[in-house]
């Protein structure tokens, strides 16, 4: 399909749309003066267990870096403007710090020096590019195993075996305890102190996703620090709320200017279970499930953008994106809170997934609509290897139809 007939397609699936209260009835690709409107096109790069970057672990540090160089300038080639790097993704770091060891998805081995500097590098070549660097981080998640022996020796938490607490199949630190919540912090902080990171960036997981039939043992923490609230549940949310306000005030003191942002699991709540939620039956919600209360901290703007994962295809009954995407605008609406989508890229022309999903223009049509709502000032995509790969050219069909000019990112 050429161009013009690309285009004409868009603007008919856009004008069949019954218009939001508030919403802009086209495309918004520029700004009044006719410049290209800023607007976030991201892209993450995960690299836990090796999902998207290195390739695998114990790669030569040339190989690795040239397979960096690969996704950013491949960022660059669909007019993307921002890369989400996972710097932190088990306890760990992609730079030389003083708290953690080297990450193991480097060497092969968890504190190996993989004799090179992947997020001083991935900051420098990222602004040579134009793009912006967002240095993502896990807060809590220590490792995807149960085993602390095969830690590195140095590992806080061999040091601190207290802090630890084993959970479906993985190690966690305990958000529960003061101690801890300080130590993650001075952890990811020092990344923000070292090097010029356009944004902290957090993805979704918090306190772990349930497991049938298993429980967090927290008990130890919940009597000695709970005693104020009137659940357990409060309690945790509570934890997780100081660690959101604090990590937002450590990076203002840190290096002022540098922005503070989440991508949580597309659910709040169900408004079944809470008028205020939105009209979805989700197995899982953050406020109840992971112990993150979402909504509030777009609200009351303690973050500078969210990126909802928002992960479905229009029309899915148990979570429609259409429905999500209006939900999220609304509470968004008037915060100072940016507004970004996260794209299931990944599920494009994949085995398993709905019929929507074998469709190449059902990603497009979800920059479509969203385009309707001026609180969506952009959308995020999971992940830089389905970017590469775009199995069924779900993602050269957005870059046709939404990302014809580049764009700067919003600030």
């Amino acid at each position: 399909m050429g161009h013009l007939a690309r285009r004409a397609f868009t603007l008919a699936v856009l004008s069949s749309l019954v218009t939001a209260p508030g919403a802009r009835a086209v495309p918004r690709t520029e700004g009044p003066d006719h410049r290209p409107r800023a607007e976030m096109r991201g892209v993450w790069v995960a690299t836990v267990a090796n999902r998207d970057w290195p390739s695998q672990p114990g790669l030569p540090a040339a190989d690795q870096r040239a397979e960096l160089i690969v996704h950013l300038d491949k960022a660059v080639r669909d007019r993307l403007n921002t890369v989400m790097f996972q710097v932190r993704p088990t306890a760990d770091a992609l730079w030389p710090s003083p708290y953690e060891p080297w990450s193991e998805y480097l060497t092969g081995t968890q504190g190996k020096d993989p004799g090179w500097d992947p997020l001083g590098t991935a900051v420098r070549e990222a602004h040579a590019r134009g793009l912006e660097l967002h240095a993502w981080f896990n807060p809590y998640r220590i490792a995807n195993h149960t085993d602390p022996g095969r830690l590195a020796p140095s590992h806080p938490a061999r040091k601190h075996p207290d802090w630890v607490v084993p959970y479906g199949g993985r190690l966690y630190y305990n958000p529960g305890l003061p101690e801890v919540r300080a130590f993650v912090q001075r952890a990811m902080l020092d990344a923000v102190a070292r090097y010029p990171v356009d944004a902290v960036h957090f993805d979704d997981y918090f306190y772990p996703y349930p497991v049938a039939g298993q429980t967090f043992d927290d008990d130890d923490a919940y009597d000695r620090y709970g005693g104020a609230f009137g659940s357990r549940a409060d309690w945790r949310r509570d934890n997780i709320n100081r660690l959101v306000e604090e990590m937002a005030d450590g990076i203002r003191r840190t290096r002022p200017g540098t922005r503070f942002g989440i991508s949580p699991f597309g659910v709040w709540r169900n408004a079944s279970t809470d008028p205020r939620g939105s009209d979805t039956q989700a197995g899982a919600q953050t406020y109840d499930d992971l112990y993150a209360d979402t909504r509030r901290w777009v609200r009351e703007h303690w973050i500078d953008y969210v990126v909802p994962q928002i992960y479905w295809n229009i029309g899915f009954a148990a979570a429609d994106y259409a429905k999500l995407a209006d939900w999220w605008a609304s509470v968004a609406q008037g915060t100072g809170t940016h507004l970004y989508i996260g794209e299931a890229l990944y599920k494009a022309g994949a085995a398993g997934q709905p019929p929507a999903w074998q469709d190449p223009v059902e990603l497009s049509r979800h920059l479509t609509l969203a385009a309707r709502y001026p609180q969506v000032r952009g959308h995020v995509f999971f992940a830089a290897k389905d970017v590469a790969a775009d199995p069924i050219g779900a993602m050269a069909r957005v870059v046709a139809d939404h990302y014809e000019r580049p764009a700067k990112p919003p600030r």
